[in-house]
């Protein structure tokens, strides 16, 4: 056993060496890299997000933030029946794609919309919005953002029922 965690650091190093700034194994990041990153399945865990931002049960996956000088930033987000976000904006605007489930979605002033797995919506710069589930289904999409000065996302004030219901 030892034998072969030696070899494995030894491989571990010449992959360092080779990879010039910092090397990515086992979804490891360093910043500064100029090489391709490859972010491992089991590598990050799901998290549960703030309360101060969401209504009901929603878990996120992470896709990827990107290093600088790229900006993007992707999530997988799930939401249990009737679980949503709270209002909110974007800097640079945000692509949402539905993966499963039933889900709604509104733009202030605007009615609520339904959305189905294979929609994709484009929200502008700025535009107040909100999305989740549909109150008896879940829902899963993916949340796509960039990052303007480091923030992706300006929070504001929670959904209430009767505007989710509605």
């Amino acid at each position: 056993m030892a034998v072969f965690k030696s070899i494995i650091a030894i491989v571990g190093r010449a992959q360092y060496l080779m990879a010039g700034t910092c090397s990515r194994i086992m979804g490891m990041i360093c910043k500064g890299n100029t090489s391709m990153i490859h972010h491992r399945a089991n590598a990050r865990p799901t998290a549960t997000p703030s309360a101060d931002y969401f209504t009901g049960m929603v878990q996120m996956d992470p896709i990827i933030e990107a290093p600088e000088p790229a900006r993007l930033r992707a999530i997988r987000v799930s939401f249990a029946p009737g679980a949503r976000t709270a209002w909110h904006t974007h800097p640079l605007g945000q692509t949402l794609h539905v993966i499963s489930g039933v889900g709604r979605f509104q733009t202030e002033g605007e009615v609520v919309v339904e959305i189905l797995p294979g929609d994709t919506i484009w929200i502008p710069p700025g535009e107040k919005h909100w999305h989740g589930a549909a109150p008896d289904t879940g829902m899963v999409h993916i949340a796509m953002q960039e990052a303007e000065d480091g923030v992706s996302v300006n929070w504001m004030e929670k959904v209430t029922d009767a505007e989710y219901a509605v």
